[in-house]
């Protein structure tokens, strides 16, 4: 279950030598708040669990008011979830270091919180010892992933074919598969070679098209071929 974060260690951090990791917990489910706080708190001396949130507006105002070094943070609540807390705090309080912590290991919602300004993203199959780690790690300035998601990160940030440039909001708009279709299409490949590069039916291509042309708001293949050269997909 661990994260690939690695040993104990140090927090290299700077902090003083006994002073507590403030950690401040945003999750919508209270039993799973409860469970992170045990574990954070069993055996875990450096770091120190100051208090926790189940919606945006609270974790908004208790982090306002309380300052933590980190923000351990969902990514899905319902009233907005952790990409919305961080552009409402993070501008203020640009010491407070995130991290999100999510059941969810789909790229679109790793994309949207690293853009957001979160440091790492870890999900929630992680072991106690290797979260622990992962705070203190963030906290001295690294970033964390859990391993299988480093991957697509890396070619999401980088500067290979395929990676989006940071902070385009109209890709973060399509999903990955979406782009996957994308990039074929902006090759030259026809809708059945398509469907056999991906393995998937030439309607589920046809669909994918169809939504993509929607969310760019384009008319036709040459204008999206056009448009995902210029993003560099190609």
């Amino acid at each position: 279950m661990g994260s690939g974060t690695g040993g104990a260690g140090t927090t290299g951090s700077g902090k003083d030598a006994g002073t507590p990791i403030t950690v401040f917990l945003v999750d919508d489910h209270g039993l799973f708040r409860a469970g992170v706080r045990a574990e954070l708190d069993r055996g875990v001396p450096d770091v120190e669990v100051v208090g926790e949130a189940g919606s945006v507006d609270e974790a908004v105002a208790a982090i306002r008011h309380l300052t933590p070094d980190v923000v351990l943070l969902d990514v899905h609540m319902p009233d907005g979830g952790g990409a919305e807390v961080l552009r409402k705090v993070r501008p203020e309080a640009p010491g407070v270091v995130f991290l999100a912590l999510s059941v969810s290991d789909a790229a679109e919602d790793v994309i949207a919180v690293i853009r957001a300004g979160a440091r790492g993203y870890v999900t929630k199959t992680i072991s106690g010892r290797d979260l622990a780690d992962a705070v203190r790690r963030v906290h001295g300035g690294d970033a964390v992933f859990s391993p299988r998601l480093a991957g697509f990160v890396l070619d999401v940030f980088s500067d290979r074919p395929g990676a989006a440039p940071p902070g385009d909001p109209e890709l973060d708009l399509l999903t990955r598969r979406e782009r996957d279709v994308l990039r074929l299409l902006a090759r030259g490949y026809a809708y059945k070679e398509i469907a056999g590069e991906l393995f998937i039916s030439v309607k589920t291509v046809e669909t994918h098209v169809s939504s993509v042309l929607r969310k760019t708001q384009l008319s036709n293949r040459y204008e999206l071929s056009r448009w995902a050269s210029d993003r560099r997909l190609v």
